[in-house]
């Protein structure tokens, strides 16, 4: 097929019924650039010959069905079939109608050939099915004339009962699949087959579902129904499909991709014509006789005139000089196109249109005038901005096309976008219409580095480059922390070397250095091990051994902290005027796992009571309100026992940042206080709760406990604080002023939450909390005394006593793991195991795919362990095994950082000095150093025997 014009393209665009959106979707290596580029040359764009010859498939054969409709294909050999075309060949020759064949060729039929009738039961009667008779066998015996025992002979008799041509060089050619190739792809063309199957079984966009169309309009857990009027009208738009004049413009953009200047249409050198081309070379022949007149005048000697040319002409090079650099600068700089789809209407260039963020609310378009458009002035609205279409592209492989107006159906490029979206977005001509449901990514971003110009006068650039790969890769993230370093988020180590390397080629363009890769851990507590290091029942001897220890733990503790053989903590402040009893306990892992979950509901819930704290309505849709009684439900169903008796109805806090997955119980005896559930008791009558003086001083506390453990600073995960006591004596006027000073503050920690810097600067609510409520009191002067705060004080001990209640348990790490799928072949299986073990992995499956001889192992893999993984196992099977990583759960880390051999069996196995080394101490270990803590480790291991430098005489 020819090279299709860009005006018969645009014509198409118009045709909405006709346009097909298709998505090519497979695994590493599986054939999905063959694929693409085969229907990419069938439009002429690329060379047929070229065709999946970059990237070396290794499937062979795929067999779908999917309403009666049999598709196979083989991209090593280039070939897809429909089998229709089996059908109306067959019908032709064996006088069968072709819609009998359709639905006995793929099935338990064969062939009777004296009746001459399809018959059924091929299986039970040992014949061969029909498929194979007709299709397999045929096929097959291409493939054995053409590579098996290559007959010549027969292959040309097949070529030419097939009607194809067939180029000399290819049938001279040493490879006998380049042959193949060129048969299968004249006989059975790929394009073909798949845009006729396309055609028949894709909708076309005007085929829209009204569930589909509510489910992309409800953002979040928000429901259809609790949207705006004017907003689900706007449903109407969406199933209409219309191109009219009258229809709102709805586009998404899905993501922002970089590129060249010199890749985009206005750039690119056109053909010149004969005019240009003579008046160029008019422009050539006067600049050539104006430089030999000057180098004329110059060898002539000393001229006033000469002089005055001179230094005439200095600065006129100079001036082009700089004028050459900065064009050059420009051609250099780095442009990013949208990628978007038309929903309705027809987006035009130069047309004004609101551009709608990820978290807009549509409610907000109330408050604009009725029938506002984006060219009218407008007042600022959260997440809501307006612009110009710059310019619109149509996509062709590596091409960009200008095009002056695209109709809805129809999947376009977006130029001038890049100060407005960062990642993804929705376009409208309507302020009523939400934002689109954003695109969910299975790879987490985990692994981290601190990034810095290698030349601290480049800063400013490497920021712009960062701001740059933000909005170029949608799975990196980029960080200000507190410190002041520029951290860069990916999801696994080789995405975190393409997008450094992207940093210093593309984006920045600057030498810069990276830190070692950062791995997060989380600290937990688990219930007291029954069996010990070296998996025995710990005996009496152990026992004894850890109470010597907890005494010896406790006369560590600092005056005022007291913890008894249960593990409660009870802590007074500084002016001894309160005290408060804190005790730890693990959750169960399904908790924890809900918990992390149901992130976005235990944010609405805080959300609701931060709006009842301050006697104002929160309006939330019934959907959410079913969610989070289900979650509530579940929650009941996960925490049982006598210990979690009652324990969902007393839950004071969630955190670290009001919605991690740990919990703050309220276990003080007499007070009860608002329910984190209130929202679903708002249609209740219940009795009034108040609220104790100093209350979220307490949540405070739990907050920054929760945020950063003692074990090496990091993030706690499923621990339950349980406050089982808290006395307070304090003056009435003390109380009073300071709990003035903290009520007016207590919005405060809930607010950062819902700002997206929230997200990107690892700040913590809660301590900006305390501090403003410290200010405040110092500025009174009344509520201070000589430690400060009486607020402040609450929050120090509450954080003390959580940091302590936790040391008092059993002390573990947890570590993020990776799912590791391997493939490999039953040789080099062996290798795979001994590098998984050797990088502490976990084999969970392993099973042989059928057809093959390949194996499919499933593992886990701990993220700090993965750094050179995938080259060191391709390295060990000589490239015949390659992983794939991608980011699964949180996993306890079964070793005690702090374990020392007590009993005679532990001193037997692991020696005096524990000799095999503690893997959680070694992670903690690395994570205090890099964080400049203290770490206990001896300067001198082994000094049994004495070293000498002088050699022996």
């Amino acid at each position: 097929m020819g090279h299709t014009s860009l005006e018969k393209i645009i014509a198409l665009q118009k045709k909405t019924p006709h346009i097909r959106n298709l998505c090519i979707l497979a695994h590493v290596d599986h054939g999905k650039t063959t694929l693409a580029d085969c229907l990419v040359a069938s439009n002429g764009i690329i060379s047929s010959r070229l065709a999946g010859k970059v990237s070396g498939p290794t499937e062979n054969y795929q067999l779908l069905k999917a309403n009666n409709s049999l598709k196979m294909f083989s991209f090593i050999i280039f070939f897809y079939y429909c089998i229709h075309q089996f059908a109306e060949m067959y019908s032709q020759k064996m006088g069968i109608r072709s819609s009998v064949l359709l639905k006995t060729l793929w099935g338990d039929f064969y062939l009777n050939a004296k009746a001459k009738k399809i018959m059924k039961g091929a299986q039970s009667k040992g014949k061969k099915p029909l498929f194979v008779q007709l299709v397999l066998d045929n096929i097959w015996s291409m493939y054995d004339a053409v590579v098996t025992r290559r007959d010549k002979e027969k292959v040309e008799k097949m070529v030419t009962s097939l009607g194809l041509k067939v180029m000399s060089r290819d049938l001279r050619h040493s490879d006998p699949k380049v042959l193949l190739s060129a048969i299968c792809s004249q006989w059975l063309p790929v394009s073909q087959a798949v845009l006729s199957m396309v055609c028949e079984k894709l909708p076309s966009p005007a085929e829209i579902s009204a569930e589909r169309v509510e489910k992309l309009m409800s953002v979040g857990a928000r429901r259809f129904d609790s949207l705006p009027e004017q907003t689900q009208e706007l449903k109407k738009a969406f199933l209409d499909c219309s191109a009219d004049e009258t229809a709102p413009v709805i586009v998404f953009v899905s993501k922002m991709f970089a590129v060249d200047s010199k890749a985009l249409p206005q750039n690119k050198q056109r053909p010149l014509t004969q005019e240009e081309i003579a008046q160029r070379r008019e422009q050539a022949r006067q600049r050539h006789a104006e430089r030999q007149a000057a180098n004329q005048s110059a060898e002539s000697p000393g001229s006033a005139d000469t002089g005055g040319a001179s230094t005439t002409v200095a600065p006129a090079s100079g001036t082009e000089a700089l004028s050459v650099k900065t064009a050059v600068e420009e051609d250099n700089k780095e442009h990013f196109v949208a990628f978007a789809r038309v929903y309705s209407g027809v987006l035009r260039k130069g047309q004004k249109v609101f551009v709608l963020g990820p978290k807009y609310d549509p409610s907000l378009a109330l408050r604009l005038p009725e029938g506002c458009s984006a060219a009218d002035v407008l007042p600022s609205v959260p997440h809501m901005a307006c612009c110009t279409v710059d310019s619109l592209y149509l996509l062709m492989g590596r091409e960009l096309e200008e095009l002056d107006e695209v109709p809805t159906g129809n999947v376009l490029g977006i130029g001038g976008m890049e100060e407005f979206i960062l990642k993804s977005a929705t376009i409208s001509t309507s302020p009523s219409c939400p934002p689109f449901t954003p695109l969910n990514f299975e790879a987490t971003p985990i692994v981290r580095v601190a990034v810095e110009p290698k030349h601290p006068s480049e800063m400013p650039k490497l920021v712009r480059g960062m701001r740059l790969l933000n909005q170029a890769d949608p799975c990196a993230e980029v960080l200000i922390q507190e410190t002041g370093e520029h951290v860069l988020v990916t999801a696994g180590e080789v995405h975190l070397q393409r997008c450094l390397d992207d940093l210093r080629e593309r984006f920045a363009k600057i030498e810069i250095s990276a830190s070692k890769p950062i791995i997060p851990f989380r600290e937990t507590v688990i219930r007291p091990p029954k069996v010990d290091m070296v998996n025995e029942d710990m005996g009496k001897q152990q026992k004894v051994a850890v109470i010597h220890q907890v005494k010896e733990e406790q006369t560590k503790y600092p005056e005022g902290v007291q913890v008894d053989s249960t593990g409660l903590v009870t802590l007074t402040t500084p002016n001894k005027m309160a005290t408060v009893g804190v005790r730890a306990i693990p959750l169960p892992e399904e908790v924890t796992r809900l918990l992390e979950d149901n992130v976005e509901l235990i944010r609405t819930m805080e959300q609701f009571s931060l709006f009842a704290w301050e006697d104002k309505t929160l309006d939330i849709n019934q959907k959410i309100l079913e969610n989070i009684q289900e979650f509530k439900v579940k929650l009941e169903s996960n925490l049982q026992g006598r210990k979690w008796r009652g324990a969902v109805e007393r839950i004071w806090a969630f955190g670290p940042r009001r919605c991690g997955p740990n919990i703050l119980l309220n276990s003080v005896e007499g007070y009860r206080r608002p329910s984190v559930w209130q929202c679903l008791e708002r249609e209740k009558e219940t009795e009034k709760a108040e609220i104790r003086d100093f209350d979220n001083s307490i949540a405070s506390g739990f907050q920054l406990a929760t945020l950063s453990g003692p074990m090496c600073e990091e993030p706690l995960m499923g621990v339950c604080f349980s406050v089982e006591t808290w006395d307070m004596k304090l003056s009435a006027p003390l109380a009073q002023q300071d709990s003035i000073d903290e009520d007016s503050q207590t919005a405060e920690p809930n607010i950062d939450n819902q700002n997206e810097s929230s997200d990107t600067h690892e700040t913590n609510a809660s301590s900006a909390s305390s501090n403003r409520s410290r200010s405040g009191a110092e500025a009174t002067g009344s509520s201070v005394d000589c430690y400060g705060p009486f607020s402040g004080q609450l929050i120090a001990a509450m954080k003390e006593a959580c940091r302590y209640a936790f040391q008092a348990k059993p002390q573990r790490l947890m570590a993020a793991m990776y799912t590791c799928e391997i493939m490999a072949t039953a040789e080099v299986l062996g290798r795979v195991y001994a590098v998984l073990s050797k990088r502490e992995g976990r084999v969970l499956q392993e099973e042989m795919k059928e057809g093959t001889d390949m194996f499919i192992i499933k593992a886990v893999l701990p993220v700090a362990e993965s750094f050179g993984f995938a080259d060191e196992i391709r390295k060990r099977t000589s490239g015949l095994a390659s992983p794939q990583l991608v980011f699964s759960h949180w996993e306890v880390i079964s070793s005690d950082p702090f374990w020392v051999p007590t009993t005679e069996e532990e001193y037997l196995h692991f020696g005096e000095k524990a000799d095999s080394s503690n893997q959680a101490l070694k992670y903690m270990n690395a994570v205090r150093r890099r964080k400049g803590l203290y770490v206990e480790e001896k300067i001198v291991e082994h000094a049994e025997k004495q070293r000498t430098l002088s050699k022996n005489k």
